[in-house]
């Protein structure tokens, strides 16, 4: 299994190669070349399963030699063993033919822990092989960050520095980032938005010197393995109510694309998936975009549902890879455009992503309402980034076509907001009750590339 870049100028690498290095040296994303199919008895056969085992049946294809059975399956069941819920993401039924899927039973209550937990046990297992160090450097807008460094924290071969937007996450997302106390993790707030962070991050990543110099990998949503690990928890939801004997919908809170790009590859895997929905945000660049072809950055404004606020879904460029059928060019130009204020989509590109994906929005108003209105109607709390994906999936659904709606967080991550619109305080797990009273440990930085490399460099030695 060999892995391509988006824009079509960076060597072909294996899975391995691919996820130690992240992002191409061409700037682009790593995809499978060929993706592998499942068929309907193989999907069928995914029910009952432990978590664990449809995660091995799934990833096996992408993976090959990499790695072996044993190892592989060892590499999984590490990953999901701090999840508190047996189902490891189990659905609850919100209405009649509408299901949220929980994906906040992780270490660190978010979505991204399916992923971070998978990929930092990859990343063990290989740098131990090797005897190589890397040094992690990656930007969030909140989740991704905590669950970086609780799958990061501790281990010998990585350091891991998070870069997170000052003042723009929730307090428990910040808790989460910086109360570690282990020597090889660092939190980073920097001066700006979630997009300037990102942007610092990917110039560190053009920056060959510095790239070199330090052994930058990479694991925010644009490393594959971190999409791959998602694909898992579509295929296991879709059969819990009854694929591939019938087709079901996901509607997805999106920011930076890549959790809903798990639910196209699962699709292009063989899972039959009626309709993929972009639930967004007033930060709407997706929507806008997926509805008028027109992708231009407007500015982030701040929501109470922070890790959507974001212009730049880096994982959208894979869309693109798939909506200009595999146009390197195509892409490249597009990204050049992107870098130069915004692009439009050929008539084709767009007709092409409508076939696949529906979108929607919601504002402040109406995500505080839909908090609200879930919790007085069925006594369930969710977060602000569920009830987007709530207000969007109802506007969305079909008859006869269940819907499921992914809740990527648990609700104790957005306290304030949630306990304002809904008049009840969720309160946070027991194995997370003292995050209030641990020391923090974090270091302001400005939106400027050379003193951040300058403080990687120190820290790492380098």
């Amino acid at each position: 299994m060999k892995y391509i870049s988006t824009r079509g100028r960076a060597p072909a690498l294996s899975f391995e190669e691919a996820m130690l290095t992240g992002l191409a040296r061409d700037g682009g994303l790593y995809l499978p070349a060929e993706i592998p199919q499942i068929s309907a008895q193989e999907i069928a056969a995914l029910e009952g399963l432990a978590y664990e085992e449809a995660a091995f049946r799934l990833m096996r294809p992408f993976v090959k030699d990499d790695f072996s059975d044993d190892e592989l399956a060892g590499i999984i069941e590490r990953a999901y063993a701090g999840f508190v819920h047996p189902a490891r993401a189990p659905l609850v039924q919100l209405a009649p033919g509408h299901f949220l899927l929980e994906l906040f039973h992780g270490p660190t209550l978010a979505f991204k822990d399916f992923a971070m937990q998978l990929i930092g046990q990859l990343f063990e297992a290989s740098l131990k092989r090797s005897g190589r160090r890397v040094c992690i450097v990656r930007a969030t807008s909140g989740d991704t960050g905590s669950a970086a460094i609780e799958a990061f924290r501790g281990l010998e071969s990585v350091d891991v520095f998070t870069l997170y937007p000052h003042g723009r996450v929730s307090e428990v997302q910040r808790r989460q980032m910086t109360t570690a106390s282990e020597s090889n993790v660092h939190a980073l707030a920097i001066d700006g938005d979630f997009d300037a962070a990102q942007a610092r991050v990917k110039d560190m990543f053009n920056d060959m010197a510095f790239r070199d110099s330090v052994n930058l990998a990479a694991v925010n949503s644009i490393n594959w393995a971190r999409v791959l690990a998602q694909v898992v928890y579509y295929f296991t939801a879709a059969v819990s109510l009854g694929a591939p004997h019938r087709k079901l919908s996901f509607t997805t809170p999106t920011g930076n694309f890549g959790d809903v790009f798990a639910g196209y590859i699962a699709k292009r895997i063989g899972l039959g998936i009626d309709r993929l929905v972009v639930a967004t945000n007033r930060n709407d660049i997706l929507h806008r975009c997926l509805t008028s072809g027109a992708y231009r950055p407007e500015g982030v404004a701040p929501t109470i549902s922070p890790s959507m606020d974001i212009q730049v879904s880096s994982n959208f460029e894979r869309a693109l890879h798939y909506a200009h059928d595999g146009d390197a060019g195509a892409v490249a130009q597009l990204m050049e455009e992107l870098a130069a204020g915004g692009f439009t989509l050929s008539q084709g590109a767009r007709e092409a992503l409508r076939e696949v994906y529906d979108s929607g929005r919601a504002s402040e108003e109406e995500t505080r309402a839909t908090i609200a209105r879930v919790s007085r109607q069925t006594g369930l709390l969710i977060c602000p980034h569920t009830a987007v994906g709530v207000k969007v999936a109802d506007e969305e659904r079909r008859p006869g076509v269940p819907m499921i709606t992914l809740a990527t967080a648990h609700p104790a991550k957005f306290p304030d907001a949630v306990e304002e619109a809904s008049g009840r305080h969720p309160p946070l797990p027991p194995h997370m009750a003292d995050l209030y009273e641990r020391s923090e440990r974090v270091t302001r930085v400005a939106n400027a590339l050379d003193d951040i490399e300058e403080l990687i460099r120190e820290r790492t030695g380098h």
